[in-house]
């Protein structure tokens, strides 16, 4: 079984993977957040920068990228090519409103004949590369997500990441792993008529060995499982899926500091930086379970001393 940690726009820039690779490296995959193509240039430098090598070094880090446009998506899938990539990601499961609202990421699953035309333009191109897709179940709980499997077995899709919710769902409620379970309809196609073989990826809700163990019995055709917010909680999760030991309170504390000490070191404005450590341990509290008290009063920090101090309290709450 593979394991991947999931883009989250934001949050998984190039900072962050090279921190976890520092000290949790047992992800097979890292997926970067999408990239957007423009007209000149192509790739902006900020985005330039979550791609290149010299800032992804040893990290085996899958590009994504985020466009209606198949002309666009050639365009930057070149450019990730003459970088070295062998795998390019479509993101096809965004659900953000601004997103969504010009047709791309889930929203591109609105219309299946456009998505058809844009996989025949893409596809018609030669790729030296992998060619992914991370999609949903379709934009709301009326799609058809067998009519979209209908769509995907028709291409050379190397393997399709699938998070079994609908866009309206957005990440909450229960995965719909009873919708999941037709995804074995293009496993089969493909193998009995000779086409390419797909490789499926699992994507959702998977925080704990009893979460993948689950989903492993109930799903035994999917290669991977990749985790987003359980990765981001538990920065260990790859290693203990992998049959190693739990996060212990001194790896937390010292990958806590790398975070503090990288980003306070790069992020302009302090309240910006504050804000990056607060989103950090709304995350990270999901499986150390400090009380919520505690999580509340560090809303309240309001400069880097205040914060600085503080943690110490964080840290002595930790079993």
């Amino acid at each position: 079984m593979n394991y991947y940690f999931a883009p989250m726009d934001g949050i998984t820039d190039y900072l962050y993977r090279q921190i976890v690779w520092r000290h949790f490296p047992y992800a097979d995959k890292l997926y970067a957040p999408f990239i957007q193509p423009n007209e000149k240039p192509i790739i902006v430098p900020k985005e330039y920068s979550e791609i290149c090598k010299e800032n992804n070094s040893d990290i085996p880090m899958v590009p994504q990228i985020l466009t209606k446009d198949p002309i666009g998506f050639i365009a930057v899938g070149k450019i990730l090519e003459s970088l070295g990539y062998n795998e390019i990601n479509l993101n096809l499961g965004c659900p953000a409103k601004l997103i969504v609202s010009k047709g791309k990421g889930s929203g591109m699953l609105a219309d299946l004949h456009k998505l058809e035309e844009f996989f025949d333009t893409i596809f018609k191109e030669k790729w030296n590369c992998k060619i992914t897709v991370k999609t949903r179940l379709g934009l709301t709980d009326n799609s058809s997500f067998e009519d979209l499997l209908d769509v995907y077995k028709k291409y050379p899709i190397d393997e399709l990441t699938i998070h079994p919710r609908y866009r309206s769902d957005f990440y909450s409620g229960e995965p719909r792993l009873e919708e999941f379970s037709k995804v074995l309809k293009i496993v089969d196609y493909c193998q009995r008529d000779g086409l390419h073989n797909i490789k499926i990826c699992y994507n959702g809700n998977v925080n704990s060995t009893e979460d993948r163990d689950r989903i492993v019995k109930n799903f035994p055709f999917i290669s991977s499982i990749m985790c987003g917010r359980g990765a981001l909680s538990n920065p260990a999760l790859f290693r203990v899926l992998k049959g190693g030991q739990e996060l212990t309170k001194t790896e937390f504390i010292n990958f806590h500091d790398d975070v503090f000490d990288t980003y306070i070191n790069t992020v302009a404005k302090e309240r910006h930086f504050l804000h990056k450590m607060q989103e950090m341990w709304t995350y990270w509290n999901q499986y150390l379970c400090l009380d919520a008290s505690l999580i509340q009063k560090l809303r309240g920090v309001s400069s880097i001393s205040e914060y600085t101090s503080f943690k110490n309290h964080l840290f002595d709450a930790l079993s």
